[in-house]
């Protein structure tokens, strides 16, 4: 038969042992709530971020069609001849120059 004499425990030791597991459950919901806050906090600034993303990609895509109308051949040539005078050159204009 075992021997069955088991300490009986004082209501000091249990008062200890439940304010030890308050404080556990307290530090665990604290640290929840640090965690949720922080995990908004990074939503938020990705969002915005996101946003800040798309209006970028928005200017950027303005850029590239003013660059496109800005660089577009007519109004190259068109400018050339109004501005700057240059004509493309006739066959008597071209000179070829034969190296030996």
């Amino acid at each position: 038969m075992a021997n069955t004499s088991a300490k009986p425990t004082s209501p000091r030791s249990i008062a200890l042992g439940v304010a030890v597991l308050w404080l556990l459950v307290m530090v665990s919901a604290l640290a929840v709530i640090a965690s949720t806050h922080q995990t908004r906090q990074r939503v938020d600034r990705l969002e915005t971020l996101r946003r800040e993303a798309a209006e970028l990609q928005v200017v950027w895509g303005q850029y590239m069609l003013e660059q496109s109308t800005w660089g577009a051949y007519t109004r190259v040539e068109r400018l050339a001849r109004r501005e700057l005078d240059l004509r493309l050159p006739t066959d008597d204009d071209i000179v070829m120059v034969v190296h030996e």
